[in-house]
Parts: C-alpha cells; sequence; structure tokens
C-alpha cells in the first residue's frame, strides 16, 4: 500500500519526529518566521525524508489523504482560514494531547461533533473528556532513544525535565517542585528552566545522556498527560519518583520502576533512600528499563499510526 500524505501542524517537535516513524509522507505548516505552531521541519531533530516543510501561502495548491490536528485554534481558525474546501472535507484527526484542563470530567471535547476521529494518548486523557458520540482512539506513547545510552545513576541528584515550569505554576508542581528541592537534591532542565533555578535546555541528542547519569527522574506534576520525558528517562532506565495522579501511577504499578505517591513526605523519603543505596536505584532502573522499551517501543506506536491513519482514510 502506498504511504499516505497526512498534513498536520508542529504542535510538539519530540511527539512530531516520534509521530513521523509511521511509513507514510508528512507535510507540516510553516510560516516565515516560524513562529509557535508553524515550524514546519525546523529544530534540532534528526527529521527524515518523509518530513515535507509546507508553506501555509502553498498548502491550498497541494493534495493530501488526511489532516491531522493537534491544537483548537489549528482545528477551529486554520481549518476554516487556510484549509481549502477540498481539503476541510478530508479525512480528519484530532491528536489531543492533554486531559481536559477546564472541569476534569465534564468538558466536552471541542471535535466532539464528529467531523474528526479524536486519538488521545492515555487511557486516563480518553477518560476523563466527554467525547459524546464522537469516535474515540487511543494511540500511547512510543519513543526511540539513540542506542547506548542507559542509565549509569552515579549523580547522588533527582533530576526533573518540565518546560516553562515557573510559568505554568501548581499545575505542572512548581511549589512540589520547590518544597521537594528544599529537602532532596535535584536538578531540572527544560525551557526557561533557570527561571525556576534550573540548569538549561538541552537539545535532543544531549540530553538523554546528560540525564542518564542521575540517581532518579522526579515528577512534581500534579495534572498533565503521560509526559514524554517519563517515556523517555524510562526507556534508558531512570527510576520514577513522582505523584500518584493521571496516568502514572498505573505506568509505576506495572513496570515496578519507580514509586508514586501523593504525599510528599513519603517521595522526600524513597528519593532519600535512592540516593544513599544505589543498588535500590539499580533494581528500579531495570523494571523501568525492561518495561519501556516494550511498552514504548517505537515500532508499536509506529504500527497503530499506521492502522489509525488507514483506517480513517478506509485504505
Amino acid at each position: 500500500m502506498r504511504p499516505l500524505r497526512i498534513l498536520t501542524w508542529q504542535v510538539h517537535g519530540n511527539y512530531l519526529y516520534y509521530l513521523t516513524h509511521a511509513p507514510h509522507e508528512f507535510h507540516v505548516l510553516s510560516k516565515p518566521d516560524r513562529p509557535a505552531g508553524y515550524g514546519g521541519r525546523n529544530g534540532n531533530l534528526p527529521w527524515a525524508d518523509n518530513v515535507h516543510d509546507c508553506p501555509v501561502e502553498h498548502v491550498r495548491e497541494q493534495s493530501f489523504d488526511c489532516v491531522l490536528y493537534q491544537s483548537l485554534p489549528h482545528f477551529q481558525q486554520d481549518r476554516l482560514e487556510i484549509l481549502g474546501e477540498a481539503q476541510r472535507r478530508l479525512p480528519s484527526i484530532f491528536l489531543e494531547h492533554d486531559p481536559p484542563l477546564a472541569h476534569p470530567t465534564n468538558t466536552v471535547h471541542p471535535a466532539a461533533d464528529g467531523v474528526a476521529l479524536i486519538v488521545h494518548v492515555t487511557h486516563y486523557n480518553a477518560l476523563m473528556w466527554d467525547c459524546r458520540r464522537t469516535a474515540t482512539r487511543v494511540v500511547e506513547h512510543g519513543v526511540r532513544v539513540p542506542d547506548g545510552i542507559h542509565w549509569t545513576g552515579e549523580i547522588a541528584r533527582g533530576v526533573a525535565v518540565i518546560n516553562h515550569l515557573q510559568r505554568r505554576g501548581r499545575r505542572l508542581g512548581a511549589d512540589v517542585f520547590e518544597r521537594w528541592r528544599a529537602d532532596v537534591p535535584l536538578d531540572l532542565f527544560g525551557m526557561e528552566a533557570a527561571a525556576s533555578g534550573g540548569l538549561a535546555e538541552l537539545p535532543y541528542q544531549r540530553l538523554l545522556p546528560a540525564i542518564a547519569r542521575y540517581r532518579f527522574f522526579a515528577h512534581p506534576v500534579r495534572y498533565t498527560s503521560l509526559a514524554l520525558a517519563i517515556c523517555e528517562a524510562m526507556t534508558i532506565g531512570l527510576p520514577v519518583v513522582g505523584l500518584a495522579t493521571t496516568e502514572l501511577p498505573r505506568i509505576i504499578a506495572q513496570s515496578g520502576g519507580g514509586y508514586v505517591d501523593n504525599e510528599l513526605s513519603r517521595l522526600i523519603a524513597v528519593s532519600r533512600d535512592l540516593l544513599r543505596d544505589r543498588g535500590a536505584a539499580e533494581e528500579l532502573a531495570r523494571g523501568a528499563r525492561a518495561y519501556a522499551r516494550e511498552r514504548f517501543a517505537i515500532e508499536r506506536f509506529a504500527a497503530d499510526w499506521d492502522a489509525v491513519f488507514r483506517e480513517v482514510c478506509g485504505t
């Protein structure tokens, strides 16, 4: 079967990179100054040849098999203002990256009108959104980490990877991180990490080797989707210590690759134990790595997305 031509946007760069492992041609909308959401094939990710820059001013001249929306503005505005009439009639998917950020259980999904298939990235997210009678699917995360990177844990500190922690505040656990860090040595990587007393944002190729040296991965987030950073960290073998919220408790219970609790004093106690006892951390690391290499395998992820695209396009 021929590869499908998928039109989409760059909303989450790493997710798009993993998504493009599916055996199709991805055309990513761009604007000249590369503003957020219109980055096209830019950034420092190792894009393959099946990823193409698609300038907004030329999109109506091209033909596609499917449109993959990844944010509300693109679905509600770009669909009407940028796409042509024929392109608006194409098979469509709304990829929902998050749980509902308004009311956690009573929020009707903005794409719950039957125009597009809604794809969630975790079963927790699918449970919380009210999608009414609109068809939904769940495609769980898949990641690809470079060969030769594995947990060593020689740095007796925890590490967190969170973008814009200060700006995103309580939902991402900025206050939890501060209280945790007051009792346990923790480092922070991510966009605007310095604003929260962190280190820096590292490019994809340097981030995983850097965090592989830490004793454990700290996740202070109250309410979000399952972070790709957790999947990547577990795949290289980092034990995860975090709040028992959203999808993470299921992941930890099934993997035995960490510890979750909603009592911060317990997280602090476990963190101290792991800093004192590298052997205990290594045992968790083995569980995390074995589980993640299977559950978050890029081959499974690409196959699941291939099935979704072909179902929607009737191929």
